[in-house]
């Protein structure tokens, strides 16, 4: 993917960010509407190109979009889908790829929320070596003859109980709507894409009275020295924090004033 798509990809990446981020938003349901949406465009080739088409403004393709799913799907799905129809694409199959890899990395923020991510990239890297190592499986998984209903079934004997909710819809999706990829490649992209989630780290900061630049650089540092790794903070004013700051990662929470006990927090964490 590469010039006006590429643009178009890192901006819809950056407003699902920003959706994931909230904790109110149903993570779980953005990635079965996008997973529906991608469905949509792959069979509707003439719709495809009608969102993506360059001769139309974007809010004529946000139009459209919002009268077709309107009420299909959620709100925040029809907000990110109608500000990616208004962006430029390449070629209209970018449209449906990015679609495909907003569901597939919105399920794994699911599975970020619940503390699975790790587990989740450890069986896609697992379910990808038993694949490549059972040529029966393979081929009984790629057969084109064989139809979806089947292979999902298969899927679920093998699967169901053994591996993350996540792990099972985000193979089902690739081995039963594989778009023309290998089994390998679309294992590999998933597994990419659960590492890139687990590198991105978000604080939730509440705080009585806004923070300054200053107080957000040095919460920021303490963090990034607590975990090892640059923490994105999501920041919001409560004034009954009473003079404090409440930080949560994940599960864990942090309490303490802004001048000193998140210092000493972080102190006593990092050791």
């Amino acid at each position: 993917m590469n010039g006006a798509s590429r643009d178009a990809l890192g901006a819809a990446r950056e407003r699902l960010d920003a959706l994931t981020d909230v904790q109110s938003v149903d993570v779980a349901k953005l990635a079965e509407d996008l997973a529906a949406v991608t469905g949509l465009l792959d069979r509707e080739g003439t719709l495809r190109r009608a969102l993506t088409d360059p001769a139309k403004s974007g809010e004529a393709k946000a139009s459209l979009a919002r009268q077709l799913l309107g009420g299909q799907i959620g709100g925040e799905s029809l907000d990110l889908l109608t500000g990616m129809v208004r962006s430029r694409w390449s070629r209209s199959r970018d449209l449906v790829d990015s679609v495909e890899e907003l569901a597939s990395s919105a399920d794994l923020a699911t599975a970020q929320r619940a503390g699975r991510l790790d587990d989740v990239e450890d069986e896609l890297f697992r379910f990808g070596r038993i694949v490549s190592g059972s040529t029966e499986l393979r081929s009984a998984l790629t057969d084109r003859v064989v139809g979806g209903p089947a292979k999902a079934a298969l899927l679920h004997t093998l699967l169901g109980g053994r591996a993350d909710p996540v792990t099972e819809r985000l193979v089902v999706r690739l081995v039963t709507t594989p778009r023309g990829r290998s089994l390998e490649s679309g294992i590999e992209s998933l597994s990419k894409l659960a590492a890139a989630r687990r590198d991105r780290m978000v604080a939730e900061v509440v705080s009585a009275t806004p923070l300054s630049d200053q107080q957000k650089q040095r919460l920021g540092a303490a963090l990034a020295r607590i975990y090892g790794r640059q923490v994105h903070l999501n920041l919001d004013v409560d004034p009954t924090v009473l003079g404090g700051v409440r930080v949560q990662v994940g599960d864990e929470v942090i309490n303490g004033a802004i001048s000193d006990r998140l210092d000493e927090a972080a102190r006593r964490m990092a050791g």
